[in-house]
């Protein structure tokens, strides 16, 4: 209702929404009455120049950061992947580009856990979906939500052990924005230890550490500024150059009444709006900007996304988070900031993909093999002939159930090298003061009493 009356006050320009809904609808209405839109949150990709010509993003696509988290899946050699996601437009949209781009690598979404809106989605329908994940195969999760839900299915997977080692969790940047905005308290760390998020990168830069520090006492220290605040700010200055630009060109601010209808199944009254006569002129100076801000260089291509988008990638630790490298659509995963990699001619081959160590869920450090049989599923049993020759090839230990011996260490070695896990038990044979029979372990097999 704010932007409806924005628009019939005689308005040049908007920045915002702020959500990706909102902006499907409003921006129906800038085309009609010629007005650009600028935001810097609604990202969803489905947010098109050829559909909403007067609609910017001022912040990277959310197409780019599904892309990264695709290298990243491909890169640590994983292959299936849960997402779980909010069922609005920005979910829906961006977990489809996920799996296209997942499908590319030859990864796929195994399965799509919908959560409803983020006011609604409540602790027992979460729950039950947490449920249904963890009795499934694969361990890789992508949450893409908003912070109120998303900090909720943390609390709530660690109560059912999905926080613990085996697991991975790759969240959307709605992570990295609250970690850089307000602190956490004390159990909420504790539920994200090890989850690996996305942050936009902005370069560093003498003009963004002034204004970081000039943030810093405006606010008090009372809330951080996380980059979604900085392209904020650029936005603010591509609106005023732009403007600037216009009456440099000796354009002026005039508006038409036209009768305008709506084109879509509900019959909307616009008699009230007024047509911008300078929009496309407007607009036309918006994309044509070239200019340096607190993000970076400030220009449009021809999908009218930031020039090279970029992401830091964050993992979460104990003692707060740490980064362990970049993406970027020029060069891939790398641990070089992506402006140095520009200087260089574009690699992205896998030799060239690199990202530091991580602190994976359950504090370990030993990378997670993304896939264990299903709890419900039955063991591989492995039947071990309780000898009395050749001990040292295959022998029990002390009575008990436990086995030793190098055909013992050559099963275990290479159980561990692949590339899933593999529940399984040894089963004992025998009696252990006569060499037991091949035939007999055979017979047992056929008649399923191992």
């Amino acid at each position: 209702m704010a932007a409806l009356k924005f628009l019939m006050a005689d308005t040049v320009a908007i920045i915002g929404p702020q959500t990706s809904g909102m902006a499907h609808v409003l921006s129906h209405l800038a085309n009609e009455v010629h007005v650009p839109l600028l935001s810097f949150t609604a990202l969803d990709p489905t947010l098109t120049p050829l559909q909403y010509p007067y609609f910017v993003q001022t912040a990277p696509s959310d197409q780019f950061q599904m892309t990264a988290i695709a290298d990243m899946i491909s890169y640590y050699g994983w292959r299936e992947v849960v997402a779980i996601f909010s069922d609005d437009d920005p979910g829906r949209n961006g977990v489809t580009i996920l799996g296209d781009k997942l499908a590319e690598r030859r990864c796929k979404l195994s399965y799509k856990a919908v959560l409803p809106p983020d006011t609604t989605a409540t602790p027992s329908f979460i729950n039950s979906q947490l449920v249904k994940i963890k009795s499934m195969e694969s361990r890789i999760i992508v949450l893409h939500t908003f912070a109120k839900t998303g900090l909720l299915v943390f609390d709530l997977a660690q109560k059912q052990e999905m926080m613990a080692k085996g697991y991975v969790w790759i969240a959307t940047t709605w992570l990295s924005t609250v970690l850089d905005s307000v602190p956490l308290p004390s159990n909420t760390s504790n539920s994200i230890l090890g989850v690996l998020t996305l942050r936009p990168h902005t370069p560093q830069s003498l003009k963004k550490q002034a204004f970081i520090s000039r943030w810093k006492h405006l606010s008090n220290g009372s809330i951080g500024l996380n980059p979604y605040g900085l392209y904020a700010y650029d936005s603010v200055w591509t609106i005023a150059q732009a403007l600037k630009l216009f009456f440099d060109q000796k354009g002026r601010v005039s508006f038409s009444n036209k009768n305008l209808t709506s084109k879509g199944k509900e019959n909307l009254d616009l008699g009230a709006l007024s047509v911008f006569d300078g929009g496309k002129q407007l607009l036309d100076n918006i994309l044509r900007i070239n200019m340096t801000g607190l993000t970076g260089p400030i220009q449009f291509g021809s999908d009218r996304s930031p020039p090279h988008p970029s992401y830091e990638i964050i993992n979460v630790i104990a003692t707060g988070f740490r980064s362990i490298g970049y993406w970027s659509n020029y060069s891939g995963l790398s641990v070089i900031t992506p402006e140095k990699l520009q200087l260089k001619p574009a690699n992205r081959s896998i030799s060239n993909q690199h990202l530091k160590p991580v602190i994976w869920p359950g504090n370990t450090i030993e990378m997670p093999r993304g896939w264990v049989f299903p709890n419900n599923g039955r063991q591989l049993r492995i039947g071990v002939p309780n000898r009395v020759s050749y001990r040292a090839i295959v022998s029990q230990i002390n009575a008990s159930s436990a086995v030793q011996g190098y055909c013992i260490e050559i099963f275990r070695a290479a159980i561990k090298l692949l590339p899933y896990a593999v529940h399984y038990k040894f089963v004992l044979f025998g009696d252990g003061k006569n060499n037991p029979s091949y035939y007999d372990l055979v017979n047992m097999i056929n008649l399923d009493v191992m």
